[in-house]
């Protein structure tokens, strides 16, 4: 898993992830950090072997490290983390050496993985099932003032 061990190593990774750390201190709420963005994986890896979807370990694993990067932006501008996450990990994508392809399908899946349905592989399926999945709602205290809590439902479990 060469691809995922350099973004991992990626100066610009570990300066998002402690960028989002850093605006997420005093988060009552889930936090965007390297545990969030590893369970997404796990979770997104095991629907794609379930559900016996062409991906690969590492195509997941990148996508799910990546997809979060810019939620500090969103804290600190305003701006669609998906977004603007799609273009930070592009820039760290091509610093790689990262196929076109592959990059585009990250990207993708990236760019989607906060609204059902508006990706157009399957990886970004995957992507914002293991996100909108790993979480663990149903022993969070804060579940109520989540933005995931609408109308007093529940957040629907998709996995």
């Amino acid at each position: 898993m060469d691809l995922v061990n350099n973004i991992l190593k990626h100066p610009k990774f570990i300066e998002y992830i402690g960028l989002n750390k850093a605006r997420e201190v005093e988060r009552i709420f889930c936090h965007h950090n390297l545990q969030h963005a590893l369970d997404v994986a796990r979770v997104a890896y095991i629907i794609a072997l379930e559900n016996r979807y062409d991906l690969s370990k590492e195509i997941i694993y990148a996508a799910a490290l990546l997809h979060d990067i810019a939620k500090w932006k969103q804290y600190k501008e305003k701006v669609d983390h998906a977004s603007e996450g799609a273009v930070l990990a592009g820039e760290i994508l091509e610093d790689l050496n990262t196929n076109i392809e592959d990059t585009e399908m990250i990207l993708d899946a990236i760019r989607s993985h906060r609204i059902k349905g508006r990706g157009t592989s399957t990886l970004s399926i995957v992507l914002y099932a293991g996100d909108k999945s790993c979480r663990p709602c149903i022993d969070c205290n804060m579940v109520k003032e989540c933005d995931w809590y609408i109308d007093g439902k529940e957040p629907e479990l998709l996995y």
